[in-house]
């Protein structure tokens, strides 16, 4: 159940409607979802976490499907419901199947199960891991 009210376009004000109307031009839609309307009682932080979404979701070193795919563990992990579904439905407009991902969350899973158990054995790090990798030629 949800603690507070959305914020709809037609109520919104200039300040969150510049935000919405980013969020639509960028995205190509023409609607906002839950999230969005949902932060923008607080339109600092509205704009604050659109502009770093937008900014570390652009294109670069990784590819947009592999940064959906990484929200979506992260999203499974944290226990967020509504990221999960919003981020599977992101992994699927860019190509993400039902086996990639079963196969995510099997990682997932996997993930998590091992390092609980290395936390809880308190594994120390194996020196060839704990050393800086070499750097690429850029």
């Amino acid at each position: 159940m949800a603690i507070t009210q959305t914020v709809e376009y037609e109520d919104a004000s200039p300040e969150v409607r510049a935000v919405y109307d980013d969020i639509m031009a960028t995205r190509g839609v023409d609607w906002i979802n839950n999230f969005w309307k949902a932060i923008a009682h607080h339109p600092p932080t509205l704009a604050r976490v659109w502009a770093q979404v937008k900014a570390t979701m652009a294109p670069g070193a990784l590819d947009p499907l592999t940064k959906e795919l990484v929200y979506v563990a992260v999203s499974a992990t944290n226990g967020c419901t509504y990221c999960v579904h919003s981020h599977v439905a992101a992994a699927r407009a860019k190509g993400m199947n039902d086996a990639m991902l079963g196969e995510l969350m099997a990682v997932v899973a996997l993930a998590n199960q091992t390092n609980t158990l290395a936390d809880a054995y308190q594994v120390p790090v194996d020196a060839r891991f704990s050393s800086a990798p070499p750097r690429s030629p850029a």
